[in-house]
């Protein structure tokens, strides 16, 4: 694999009249957006085929960085958007930028459909467990007992698993990372970005100004460190492990790696597979 130098990175890839960027100290943004830039380094895509689409939040600022096509859509709408993109010109390379609010609080019904179409196209979720942008407060993902603004004394909800949901509903390729695992999440960007049908790359990204104060935890360094100390690596052995050691991972909001890399044909290729039958 070349390694283009970081300097070379963001000259190729950033517009320089953007940075520096507007991410808070020691959020993981910068380097989600770092990392997807590697990827696509790595793999020669050329940008010109490329669109990058998002909706609203923090996250969904990263494709005006970007030397590149954009689309800046309205909250939870960035997968329609998408998939109105890709249907219009099946050659382009779609990549969305999205946190979790968005897509699985006012997106979740897009999310779910995106998935079940198996529109082709990559997202890119950053996870902080809470609405950064708008103060910290409760979002679909934050785990049960955490403390946010709408929930001071601990969330008593379950929350959202947005790797494992997509893992079910039949997405190629599902995987989960932190921003404390540069190599594997660039490995995994790679590799949906090169998948057909729908992708999803997970990245649990840390929030030191909203999650980080709400739970004690406003040091980057430290939360980095929880980050690190409380990931369990998932491990698909059908059959291997015992009915406690399956429960206790499917209780772990911070279980991490590859979900799911399988073929399905997508939607497109299903249209053209049809129209062809159809003779029209």
């Amino acid at each position: 694999m070349k390694h283009t130098p970081q300097k070379l990175i963001k000259l190729k890839y950033f517009r320089k009249e953007t940075l520096p960027h507007m991410f808070c100290a020691g959020c993981g943004l910068g380097s989600i957006m770092s990392y997807a830039a590697r990827a696509i380094d790595n793999l020669g895509l050329d940008m010109k085929g490329v669109v990058l689409v998002s909706g609203i939040g923090c996250s969904s600022r990263i494709p005006s960085y970007f030397i590149a096509n954009a689309v800046h859509t309205t909250h939870g709408r960035a997968l329609p958007f998408a998939t109105g993109i890709k249907l219009s010109n099946p050659g382009l390379k779609v990549i969305v930028f999205t946190g979790d609010g968005d897509l699985v609080s006012i997106g979740g019904n897009h999310f779910l459909h995106a998935i079940r179409r198996n529109i082709d196209m990559t997202v890119i979720v950053s996870n902080n467990y809470s609405y950064g942008m708008t103060g910290g407060q409760l979002a679909p993902t934050t785990p049960k007992g955490s403390k946010s603004a709408t929930s001071v004394y601990g969330s008593i909800e379950h929350p959202i698993d947005i790797s494992r949901t997509a893992k079910v509903l039949g997405a190629p390729y599902v995987a989960r990372w932190t921003t404390a695992h540069p190599l594997q999440a660039i490995d995994a960007m790679e590799k949906a970005f090169e998948k057909s049908g729908f992708s999803l790359v997970e990245m649990l990204s840390a929030g030191p100004t909203c999650y980080g104060r709400n739970n004690n935890m406003a040091d980057p360094v430290a939360l980095m460190k929880w980050y690190r100390e409380k990931c369990l690596l998932y491990d698909d052995m059908e059959g291997k492990k015992s009915i406690a050691e399956h429960l206790k991972e499917m209780e772990n909001e911070m279980v991490i790696g590859e979900f799911a890399n399988r073929q399905r044909e997508s939607f497109y290729d299903e249209y053209i597979r049809v129209k062809n039958e159809m003779g029209d």
